[in-house]
Order: C-alpha cells, then sequence, then structure tokens
C-alpha cells in the first residue's frame, strides 16, 4: 500500500471512530460522519473550508483581576526584562504596550482597558472604518485602542502624547528609541528568544498581574489536554502550511501553531519535526497530512495560495482529495498570546476530525 493510500485508510478510520461534533446547528443530527452534518464553515478558497469567520468575541477578555500581591516595594515592584531590571508602579492605571504578545496578555490577565496605546499592525488589505489595523480575534474594545505605531517601529510623540505609567515593549527595538522611552515612563522588555509563553507572563507581570498570568496559563494547559482527550488528537497528524508573497512555509515545532497542536497532543507528519522551512515550489509532497490547516500571509499570501491550492499537484495530496483542508486565520494561528492559542484550540475543536 502507499505512502497515500495508508494516509487515506487512516483517515477513515479515524473519521469512523470519532463522534462528530460540527453540526450546522444546535439541532443538527450528530450521529453521522456525512459531510453535510459535520462541516462548521461559512465559505471556501479553494477547496479549504473557512473556519472562524465568525468568531465569538463577546466576553473574550478576562474581567479584571486583583494586583499581585508579592514584590511590590511600595508603590512599585522590580520586573527583570531583557537584560534589565525595571522599576514599574504596582498597578499600573496607563499602560502602552508595543507588541502584539502584550496587547493580547492584556486581555487574557483583564487589564485591556488600561492600555492606552497599542500596536498597529497589517493584517488586512484594507482598514477598518477606525483606521486602526488590530487582531479581529481580540475583539472590538480593543480595536479602539490608540494607536502608537507599527510593532518594532514605534512612534515615541504619541506614546509621550498618551502619558503613560508603563512601557511594554520587545528587545528588538533600537537602543535609542528604547532610551527616548525610558524617558517618558518606566519601560519592560521582553527577550525575543524566549517562549511566547514567557514573553506574555513577563507583560502580565509589568501590568502587576503575573499571578493572574500564571492562572491563566493553567487554564490554557488543562483545556488542551481536555481538547486532546475530547479529539482524541494522537490519531491524527496535522499538516501546517503557511502561504506568504515570497513563498510557502511547513511551520515547525518553533512555530506558534505548532506549539500549540503539540500541547493539544496532536501529531505532525514526519517532514514537519523541527524547525519551519520552506516547502519547495516543485514537491509539494511534505505538506500532506491527514488534514492540512493553510494560513495566508496577507492578501500576497492569498493569491498565492490559491494559486498553489488550485494546482493538480496539490490536489493530488490525499488531504486535498478527501476534503480535509481547513483554511485558518493567520492573525490567530501565526500570533503569540493566550488567547490566540485559546482561539488555535477552539478552531481545532472544530475541525480536526472533520470534513470540509
Amino acid at each position: 500500500m502507499s505512502d497515500r493510500s495508508r494516509r487515506h485508510a487512516r483517515s477513515v478510520v479515524a473519521l469512523a471512530t470519532i463522534p462528530a461534533m460540527l453540526a450546522l446547528s444546535a439541532c443538527g443530527d450528530t450521529s453521522s460522519d456525512d459531510a453535510s452534518t459535520i462541516v462548521r464553515t461559512t465559505t471556501n478558497v479553494a477547496g479549504a473550508g473557512v473556519v472562524g469567520i465568525e468568531r465569538d468575541t463577546a466576553g473574550l477578555c478576562a474581567l479584571p483581576q486583583p494586583v499581585d500581591s508579592v514584590g511590590q516595594q511600595g508603590d512599585t515592584r522590580l520586573v527583570v526584562g531583557s537584560g534589565r531590571a525595571t522599576t514599574v508602579p504596582a498597578d499600573p492605571q496607563r499602560v502602552v504596550v508595543l507588541t502584539m504578545t502584550a496587547l493580547d496578555a492584556s486581555c487574557a490577565v483583564g487589564t485591556w482597558e488600561r492600555v492606552v496605546g497599542a500596536p498597529t499592525a497589517p493584517l488586512a488589505p484594507t482598514a477598518p472604518p477606525s483606521g486602526l489595523l488590530r487582531p479581529d480575534y481580540l475583539g472590538t474594545g480593543i480595536a479602539e485602542i490608540a494607536g502608537v505605531g507599527p510593532e518594532g517601529s514605534p512612534d515615541v510623540d504619541a506614546i509621550r502624547a498618551l502619558a503613560p505609567d508603563v512601557i511594554i515593549g520587545g528587545d528588538a527595538l533600537d537602543p535609542a528609541v528604547t532610551a527616548q522611552l525610558d524617558g517618558i515612563a518606566p519601560t519592560v522588555l521582553t527577550r525575543a528568544s524566549s517562549s511566547w509563553l514567557e514573553r506574555s507572563t513577563l507583560a502580565a507581570a509589568a501590568m502587576g498581574r503575573r499571578d493572574a498570568a500564571a492562572r491563566a496559563t493553567e487554564q490554557y494547559r488543562v483545556r488542551a489536554e481536555t481538547v486532546g482527550r475530547e479529539q482524541n488528537s494522537r490519531i491524527t497528524e496535522a499538516s501546517l502550511v503557511r502561504f506568504g508573497a515570497d513563498g510557502t512555509q511547513l511551520l515547525g515545532d518553533d512555530s506558534f501553531a505548532g506549539q500549540v497542536l503539540a500541547q493539544a497532543g496532536v501529531r505532525r507528519p514526519g517532514p514537519q519535526l523541527g524547525e519551519t522551512r520552506a516547502l519547495p515550489q516543485d514537491d509539494l509532497s511534505d505538506a500532506e497530512g491527514d488534514l492540512i490547516y493553510v494560513m495566508f500571509d496577507g492578501q500576497a499570501g492569498l493569491e498565492r495560495g490559491t494559486e498553489v491550492m488550485d494546482s493538480d499537484a496539490w490536489k493530488d495530496l490525499g488531504a486535498a482529495t478527501d476534503s480535509r483542508v481547513f483554511s485558518v486565520d493567520d492573525t490567530v494561528w501565526s500570533g503569540e498570546g493566550l488567547v490566540a492559542a485559546g482561539a488555535v484550540l477552539t478552531d481545532v475543536s472544530n475541525t480536526l476530525n472533520g470534513y470540509v
């Protein structure tokens, strides 16, 4: 039996033994694994079912959490960031965040309403009515926070005008910019080489909510284990493919999405174990999986991905033949943070053993 045939057979067995959970409506019949009752997608891109289009963000961010009970030195506390220690207010009231990870953290620990400035990013071909671009998964309230420029190139004058009492950024900032920020408010820098969970926790600590971050992290880990158990995730190999303007990537264990799948116990195809790497244009076989999650990096990524997925070589992949290719939100699956990770788990729950 060929590798593709074995993969197809394994997919059929998995679908026959795992209860379908993705009914089109609350009254739908989930007793059959017929595609019409399993799918919960709202549109289609080159044969891939689009997932998470109608994501519910109501009540997504945590309620305000109590300030940390330890580590205070009067009205301040010491936070150790990337290569330096910074004295910050024990319970900051006006926060500027310069990374999407820190913005996600503010949602996860219930301090987002204290964030007075946040980065903007080119996350869509056109800007929303507010003129600011933010990840949709964080909800409309966060979309209205004043912009302070893109990640890596903050608008120092705009930040100064917001009069923050703490600034949270990353150590990729130009040292000259960091020095300017230090002159405005205590500035905590996360380390780019650390894990996304470590960066999230440090950002929360700079907001006086390290304990809340620890609780949120534990809740996430428990949920990841629950999703994996309910989906019987270890029998399924999920491929991760990201299309960009300059090429196509196979996301490995070092990617955010790959790490969240691993925490849910989802298996990965052999060629995708290890570091993220390019997918050769002339050989798409390493993109194969029991199912394939595809991401599009902006409009250019969507155009490139559509072209590849309309090719005969892509359509010959077993997952494409079986209608088990799902398009997921790039801003979520390529994001960083506990809220983004929770959204990935939701998408996995809705698709891991389903058809398009």
